[in-house]
Order: structure tokens, then C-alpha cells, then sequence
């Protein structure tokens, strides 16, 4: 089985096509919020799977995790349910890629885009997502959420001119 490698980030949104990531608001670590419970608009996630020579078109399932600073799963939110049915939480997202015969010894590159809308955070704290590929965890991608400073600074000194 070839090794493969992930390169991840963090974004406001991101999307695929033709092969490529576009990407805005890339390369943060951190969600300032006013209250708790906090709801985010949008978290996009960026993913590189490098798939080294030597392989063959067998797929590889993938999984991202959200976790809290103790290890804990969390829910990424409800999954659409049917009339009358109480949602089941979903806690892991995931699906599958294949690449080419690797056979010309050429690194095969996979890019996957996800965008998790309206995720729920109950109080600040450090969190990760973290991927998976074939069932070993090969990516973290750390993040804070907090919230805003309660206070205004004071500016002390005259109002000097530069």
C-alpha cells in the first residue's frame, strides 16, 4: 500500500474544482465570538492527499473528527432526519478517493474541500480536527474559539502625534 501524506488548513470557505483548492480566508487558528453559546457562519477545511509512486486505484477512505482539548468527540451538529424522527448527532464525516495507476513513479495529488456551516460551540476552549486516512490518523488541525475581551483597553499617556 503506498504512503500517503496530508497537508491541511483551516478557512473561511473553500471549494474544488478541476482538480484544485480555492480558498478565502485561509491560515487562521482562532474564532472570536461575542457570547456563548456560539454559533460560526462557516469553517471550511482544505486537504491535500499526496499519494506517493507505486500504488494502484484502490480506494482510501477518509474521516475528519472534531475533538475538544481533552480528546473528547464532539458533534459537528444534527444529521437531516426524516418526518417525525429525532436527528442523530453526526460526529464523523468522511468519504472515499481513488487516484490513477502511480505506476510512472509520479506523485498523485487529491484535493478535498469541506465546508461545515453553522457549527455550535457551547464555551470556549481549544479544539482540532483531526483526519484520517485508512484508519490512522495522519493530520491535527488545531483552533481556539473565545470570547471577546469584556473590557475596553486604556490608552494611557497624552494623545501624541507622530
Amino acid at each position: 500500500m503506498p504512503k500517503i501524506q496530508v497537508d491541511g488548513f483551516l478557512a473561511d470557505s473553500v471549494v474544488r474544482s478541476d482538480g484544485k483548492l480555492y480558498v478565502q480566508g485561509a491560515g487562521w487558528n482562532r474564532i472570536t465570538v461575542q457570547l456563548f453559546p456560539a454559533t460560526h457562519d462557516r469553517i471550511g477545511i482544505g486537504l491535500l492527499f499526496s499519494v506517493e509512486p507505486g500504488g494502484s486505484n484502490e480506494p482510501h477512505r477518509f474521516e475528519i473528527r472534531l475533538e475538544d482539548a481533552d480528546g473528547k468527540e464532539l458533534s459537528f451538529g444534527a444529521a437531516p432526519s426524516s418526518k417525525g424522527q429525532n436527528p442523530d448527532p453526526v460526529t464523523r464525516i468522511g468519504g472515499e478517493f481513488t487516484t490513477g495507476s502511480t505506476e510512472q513513479n509520479e506523485e498523485q495529488l487529491v484535493a478535498m474541500a469541506i465546508n461545515l456551516n453553522g457549527m455550535s460551540f457551547a464555551k470556549p476552549g481549544a479544539f482540532r480536527f483531526v483526519v484520517s486516512v485508512d484508519g490512522a490518523d495522519v493530520k491535527v488541525l488545531p483552533f481556539r474559539v473565545q470570547g471577546m475581551a469584556s473590557h475596553t483597553p486604556q490608552v494611557t499617556g497624552g494623545g501624541g502625534y507622530l
